[in-house]
């Protein structure tokens, strides 16, 4: 099983500590929506660009460890790929932890298989991270944001609640079967739908936003584009 380490910021009780952090299982939860209208709709969105739709409602992907990165810059082959704002767990140091990331995927190889695309990208995730502890009492007040750069701006792509998605704790009991995540795992926790449908873009940003202690996890990222050549 191949690890990724990386140096996180957790708000620790002590304060915020960057920690050399070991990741060993990387999960990719799909379809988590609570509305089911809200679902079937980006079912729908997908299926336009040729997708399958799921097996199940939610449905787990696994991919490989090493895809995750706090770097700026991701490299994709060809100009088919785009980011998917969510909210992030995290089993480290016997806690629970939340952050952001982007699932991001290539759309061309989605058509062929979900499960296969999940492998082809780099996964961005922004390099801090909070207790669970510290904002499962006002959960529902947590908001997720993306922006994509388009026509030259700064363009709103996503928004909306965490609680657009099911809660951590019950993903959690689907994927483990009430174990708990266990220790080094990092779970992707569903997306929203995209504003204006789902492009690329040559940057990506990120935020997840607590309101009610006034900050955010914010990251952003350029995508390359290597060429296709057959």
């Amino acid at each position: 099983m191949s690890a990724r380490i990386l140096p996180l910021l957790l708000h620790e009780d002590s304060g915020l500590t960057r920690r050399n952090v070991t990741v060993d299982r990387l999960v990719v939860a799909g379809w988590t929506g609570r509305d089911r209208a809200a679902v079937e709709h980006h079912i729908k969105e997908l299926g336009a660009l040729g997708v399958k739709p799921p097996a199940t409602t939610p449905i787990f992907y696994r991919a490989s460890a090493v895809r995750l990165t706090i770097a700026d810059s991701i490299e994709a082959v060809g100009d088919a790929s785009s980011g998917e704002a969510e909210f992030v767990l995290l089993q480290t140091g016997g806690r629970l932890w939340v952050g952001a990331g982007s699932d991001h995927t290539d759309r061309e190889v989605e058509k062929y298989g979900v499960t296969v695309s999940k492998q082809m990208c780099d996964k961005p995730i922004a390099a801090e991270f909070w207790p669970m502890v510290e904002v499962a009492p006002h959960w529902d007040k947590l908001m997720l944001r993306a922006y994509i750069a388009e026509n030259g701006k700064r363009t709103l792509y996503q928004e909306g609640p965490v609680t657009a998605m099911l809660d951590p704790l019950e993903l959690i009991e689907k994927f483990d079967d009430k174990a708990g995540l266990a220790e080094g795992t990092l779970m992707f926790c569903g997306t929203l739908s995209a504003k204006g449908g789902v492009r690329p873009s040559e940057t990506f940003e990120f935020e997840l936003d607590d309101p009610v202690r006034g900050r955010k996890i914010q990251h952003r990222y350029f995508i390359h584009t290597l060429p296709v050549l057959g």
